[in-house]
């Protein structure tokens, strides 16, 4: 029997269901003391006077600014460029200036009260319209072909711009840290987290300390989508440096509010198209310009483009490509990872200028993606030939075939130009995505991730992993992928806490590479330590017996069987203790060229489709999803369960960025700072989801695994947005498509064209 592919319970579930289970914010320690952040009012400013009044503040309050900092005062990410507190420049609303601790909450709430600040209010940046002509943060390029020429020799030339905005993450579990230090000048962190060496990284760069003199410890996570990969690095800091200067432990726990406006967000974009076809709708050129706002420092956002650079084509076949990419600063809080990190943004923008294309020949949304949609052979601007597990087809058509699409986007097309007076609008949308699994070109050997696993006195095999448990399930998967490869029980298997003293760093729990690539190690190590056991036994009996295990028990071509766990609990009793260490090593094939954008970005790529069904409200332009159909190809479903839950909440966190979740600012101010007026998707909400997960194993992953975390996030928001089309006739390229923004549209006459376009009248500016 194999364990992949079966849904068995997760090991922390019942404690999260039933609230037993303690998060950062919950655990006790003894003389803890409290942090809180004085923030900057001005999105730019320059700081003329700062000043700390400890006769102001409670009874023993501490204060720190960047003067007090030991080393560099910079967050350590892809650089330093992100200070750690403000230092005589305040570059956006809600920028940490000063951070205070006291003995309790309200002590270190009152503290701040205590300091002084003399700003002098700059000319800020607050929108990409603005920051258009300024200096780029990053850039990037990417060309394939002849594009110019191919462009002037279209059939038609379509062009489009296309707007989506910020999204927050709104993880159940706020930012949380404590830090405090022991004997010997040694520092230990611990909190919620993504990334324990990220964090480790950052105490290192500004304290100066050896490695094994900082500790990191992930602490039970609520959810991250990205949000707790980068941040925690700065209220690991605040903490750390308020500890050392109190001589107490502190933590600093943000309530939602602090969390919306302190904390990074998905990063806004404008995305410009001028695609040629030729008669059929066959692409032949597109012309790309990906433009995303940075925010006031660079932080992630050269990953973010990467990403968006390569997935900016989407899922077609295209000859001749040419992808330009810019993120610009403005005075806003920076940006950073969000589940997807860039390949969302671009690709709502590709399927909506697919979308156009086909109004534009008279074609149908899934008629003009099959013309076009890759297939295997096909080369992606990178020049990577697709090979046998490209499945774009294969979702495409599953989507289609399970939802009648074609037949129904006509019918309801035609329902649309005959409406009845108070009979509500109806639409389906959809559209194909895909995601590269894994970091991009060189990341994986640049990490060089590290596997270890140990053999334990009661003989279970301990893996030692980074890997962090924030709600996606490697805690279940990763045993489940050990004993399928071993042959062993998943209780057979336990997994190390993250904590840096007692893991290596085999990378962050990001780019959805925790199965595909931690687990493919898991899977070796673990094995590794059976086959040393059974080699110690077989020669102890001096027999030399094959020996075969399933389920935990060994036996022997005799007959003779033995639980594993007391052959590893003889072994400790006589031999040395044995630890196994691997290191990743992606394919020799994967090459990458950095410089020109060429080559192999991703081993593989996960596929899928969405067929999204709403309701339109005819008076007030309310959307309501009612249903969504999601074919996602992801190789090897390793558990069930935990996959197609995934995938439904991957696309309802898409439908929420695509149809509610609007983020609004005034001179650089967040209006909607709380949950009260931040608005996600409710059970009430949430449409009926149909998930068909296709299976097609890649011979590259572990028992043939791509990654799924991010790719449903990808194809919510265009399907649903190409419904609400479907259903007003509004054409619409800016997201979230609110009642407000569907209106002002319907105001400005913004429909979708009733039939094919001559040629010669076929270059459609983009609104």
């Amino acid at each position: 029997m194999t364990l992949l592919g079966s849904s068995p319970p997760r090991p922390d579930g019942a404690a999260k269901v039933g609230g037993t289970l303690r998060f950062g914010d919950d655990l006790p320690k003894e003389g803890l003391w409290y942090g809180a952040t004085l923030r900057s009012p001005n999105p730019h400013a320059r700081i003329r006077g700062l000043r700390w009044n400890p006769e102001r503040a409670p009874k023993g309050a501490v204060c720190i600014i960047a003067d007090d900092l030991p080393g560099p005062n910079g967050v350590q990410l892809l650089d330093d460029e992100w200070p750690v507190l403000a230092e005589g420049i305040v570059r956006h609303v809600g920028e940490p200036v000063a951070v205070v601790a006291a003995a309790t909450m309200l002590a270190a709430r009152q503290a701040l009260g205590a300091i002084e600040v003399d700003y002098e209010p700059l000319e800020p940046t607050l929108d990409l319209s603005a920051a258009a002509n300024q200096e780029s943060l990053y850039t990037l390029e990417l060309r394939s072909g002849q594009v110019e020429q191919e462009l002037e020799r279209a059939h038609l030339l379509v062009e489009g711009t296309y707007h989506t905005g910020y999204q927050e993450h709104i993880y159940i579990e706020c930012q949380v840290m404590s830090a405090w230090w022991e004997a010997d000048d040694k520092l230990v962190v611990e909190g919620s987290m993504q990334c324990p060496y990220f964090v480790h990284r950052s105490l290192i760069h500004v304290f100066g300390l050896p490695a094994e003199r900082s500790v990191v410890k992930a602490t039970p996570m609520g959810g991250g989508f990205g949000g707790k990969e980068d941040f925690p690095s700065v209220i690991a800091l605040h903490a750390a440096l308020l500890a050392k200067a109190c001589d107490h432990p502190v933590r600093i726990a943000y309530d939602r509010h602090e969390d919306i406006i302190g904390t990074t967000k998905r990063h806004p974009s404008v995305v410009t198209h001028r695609a040629g076809v030729d008669a059929e709708g066959r692409l032949q050129a597109m012309e790309i310009e990906v433009v995303l706002d940075g925010g006031a420092y660079r932080t992630l956002s050269p990953v973010v483009l990467s990403r968006a650079v390569l997935h900016a084509a989407g899922p077609y076949r295209c000859p001749n490509v040419h992808i330009r990419g810019r993120v610009l600063r403005t005075h806003t809080p920076p940006n950073g990872a969000f589940r997807g990190f860039g390949a969302p943004q671009v690709q709502f923008a590709m399927e909506r200028q697919m979308d156009r294309i086909g109004r534009c020949l008279g074609l149908d949304p899934l008629e003009i993606r099959l013309r076009n949609v890759l297939e295997e052979g096909d080369k992606l601007p990178t020049g990577q030939v697709m090979d046998e597990s490209c499945s774009a087809r294969l979702c495409l058509e599953k989507a289609a075939r399970e939802t009648d699409f074609q037949e129904r986007w006509q019918h309801l097309e035609a329902k649309r130009r005959a409406p009845i007076d108070g009979e509500s609008m109806q639409g389906v949308g959809l559209s194909l995505y895909f995601h590269g699994a894994g970091f991009t070109g060189n990341g994986e050997r640049v990490l060089q991730s590290v596997v270890e696993a140990a053999l334990l006195e009661d003989g279970r095999i301990e893996v030692r992993t980074a890997a962090v448990e924030m709600g996606q399930g490697c805690d279940t998967v990763l045993p489940m992928m050990a004993a399928e490869a071993s042959g062993l029980r998943p209780e057979d298997v336990v997994l190390a806490p993250p904590d840096t003293s007692r893991v290596p760093d085999s990378g962050p729990s990001v780019a959805s590479r925790t199965s595909m690539v931690v687990g493919s190690e898991v899977a070796h190590v673990v094995t590794e330590i059976r086959d040393r056991i059974l080699d110690w036994w077989s020669n102890s009996q001096e027999s030399g017996a094959a020996h075969t295990v399933e389920d935990g028990v060994v036996r022997r071509g005799n007959g003779e069987s033995w639980p594993f766990r007391e052959l590893a609990r003889r072994y400790c009793e006589t031999e040395d203790p044995l630890v196994v260490s691997r290191q990743h090593e992606p394919p020799e094939w994967q090459v990458f060229d950095e410089e020109t954008y060429q080559g192999v970005a991703y081993p593989t790529y996960a596929f899928g489709a969405d067929v999204v069904e709403v309701v339109v409200d005819p008076d007030t332009l309310e959307v309501r999803p009612r249903k969504v159909t999601a074919v996602c190809e992801v190789g090897r479903v390793l558990h069930e369960r935990l996959c197609v839950g995934q995938v439904e909440g991957g696309t309802l966190q898409a439908l929420g960025w695509g149809l509610m979740e609007e983020v609004k600012l005034e001179a650089g101010h967040y209006l909607n700072d709380r949950l009260a007026t931040y608005i996600i998707p409710t059970i009430k909400d949430s449409p009926e989801m149909e998930v068909h997960l296709l299976e097609r194993p890649w011979k590259g992953g572990a028992f043939g695994a791509k990654g799924v975390g991010e790719l449903p996030m990808d194809g919510g928001a265009p399907a649903a947005v190409s419904a609400v089309e479907n259903a007003t006739g509004i054409e619409i390229d800016t997201i979230p498509a609110t009642p407000e923004r569907l209106l002002a549209l319907t105001s400005a006459h913004r429909q979708v064209p009733s039939g094919p376009q001559d040629p010669k009248r076929g270059r459609r500016p983009g609104g």
